[in-house]
């Protein structure tokens, strides 16, 4: 049977908030996009293929869509059938495929070609929300913005950072607890802590750098039957080789 773990029913108090985000900010000290890139324009169709699909099939996947079509002006041109094919093992390629075309259509007959730094600019285009609109204006433009997907969802209540309901509420309340000059950077310490360890359904408690202050170490501990002092003593002892975190690679923004 499934081990199905609660979040914490309330949030920690700011301070512990606080140490929480600073373990893992040192513990993924080169923390960056996964996603490869060279261009705003293939950060974004990146993003969007993104979406319930990893980011190592994207990358496996974007160079021939790229090659094929290597300008917003290519991909508006290209026959949907045609990019359909090159995305396929993305996941939900139809309407990926249909929403590339159509944000790469937007990119040229309202922004010349260009990916735009605004946010209402960037969610008028098709396929383009809140975390995507995000996601581009961080890494891309180095905005002050954070973007929730599903890690940064889970990670950030297993840690009592919010109650949040919706990826909204979630991105509400980290803003409140991260420095600005901080924030875009605030997303890639979650998902990679989010990939790493404290993976679903149930977190690597044993190797975790912020077990000792995680109110989530209790719930874990139970759901599992293992003992929460236990876990707390081993995660105190332990390094793991998540803590280098992300390296940069070509195209990346830090």
């Amino acid at each position: 049977m499934a081990v199905s773990i609660p979040f914490p029913k309330k949030k920690v108090a700011r301070a512990l908030a606080l140490r929480e985000l600073a373990v893992l900010e040192a513990a993924y000290p080169n923390a960056v996009t996964a996603l490869d890139y060279d261009s705003p324009f293939t950060l974004l169709i990146a993003v969007i293929l993104s979406a319930q699909c990893t980011d190592a099939r994207v990358n496996l996947t974007t160079p021939g869509l790229f090659a094929a079509y290597p300008t917003p002006q290519a991909l508006a041109a290209a026959d949907q059938a045609d990019v359909e094919r090159i995305i396929k093992s993305c996941g939900f390629f139809r309407m990926k495929a249909k929403n590339i075309i159509a944000a790469a259509r937007g990119l040229v007959e309202r922004h010349d070609g260009n990916v735009p730094d605004d946010r209402d600019a960037l969610e008028a285009l098709p396929g383009v929300g809140r975390k995507t609109a995000n996601v581009v204006l961080s890494v891309a433009f180095d905005e002050a913005a954070f973007a929730v997907d599903t890690h940064v969802f889970r990670v950030s209540h297993r840690l009592g950072l919010t109650l949040g309901k919706t990826p909204r509420q979630v991105e509400d309340d980290v803003v409140k607890l991260v420095p600005a000059d901080k924030l875009r950077h605030a997303h890639h310490w979650l998902i990679l802590h989010g990939r790493a360890i404290c993976k679903a359904p149930v977190p690597h408690c044993g190797v975790c750098p912020v077990a000792p202050l995680c109110p989530s170490v209790k719930l874990v501990a139970a759901a599992v039957g293992a003992s929460a002092a236990g876990v707390k003593k081993t995660a105190a002892r332990a390094r793991p080789s998540a803590r280098a975190g992300a390296t940069p690679r070509r195209g990346r923004s830090s």
